[in-house]
């Protein structure tokens, strides 16, 4: 019979306990940003001559860059909820046009988020900044019921002034009509 020297016992047992602490994943922190009217060439990192932009530049140096994108809508509010679900705004009933203080809807609950899909991950999830996908009734639609454990922002663009009831008319299209 064969025995093991203490250190070699010592050894094995230490390896056997620290292997969890090693092993732990850790998973990466997301920060996604999407900004209106913000071109490709517009940032130092993706190229600008003169564009001061030392923060983003850091973030798109020690982080994933992405270089080749598309829009799913030149405006607002169906570009993002593309961004949030990964679908065609036509499938999520985002399009053509934006959501107004006056809009009843927004972004439908039964779209799976991005944030949701991270909740299930175990990740912590926030949204800062415009949301744009409607407010609904008593703030149906605002990013908390929509996968965000957090939300500090404004529902709709900061020139859009007037009732956040979410109880007018309905979605003005980008031709002027009316959507309900």
């Amino acid at each position: 019979m064969s025995t093991w020297p203490p250190s070699w016992l010592l050894a094995l047992c230490s390896m056997a306990l620290l292997a969890p602490l090693g092993s732990a994943y850790q998973p990466p922190n997301i920060v996604l940003i999407f900004a209106d009217d913000l071109g490709f060439g517009d940032l130092a990192s993706y190229g600008h001559p003169t564009s001061a932009t030392p923060n983003l530049d850091k973030m798109a140096a020690e982080g994933l860059r992405f270089t080749d994108f598309y829009s799913s809508s030149p405006v607002c509010s169906p570009s993002r909820a593309a961004l949030l679900t990964g679908r065609y705004q036509t499938r999520s009933g985002i399009y053509p046009g934006v959501f107004y203080p006056s809009s009843r809807g927004g972004l439908p609950l039964a779209e799976v988020t991005v944030a949701e899909l991270l909740k299930e991950q175990g990740y912590a999830t926030a949204m800062v900044g415009k949301w744009h996908l409607g407010l609904g009734r008593n703030g149906m639609f605002l990013p908390t019921n929509q996968g965000f454990d957090h939300f500090l922002g404004v529902p709709y663009s900061h020139d859009q002034v007037g009732s956040c009831r979410g109880d007018g008319v309905g979605l003005l299209g980008s031709l002027g009509r009316s959507f309900p």
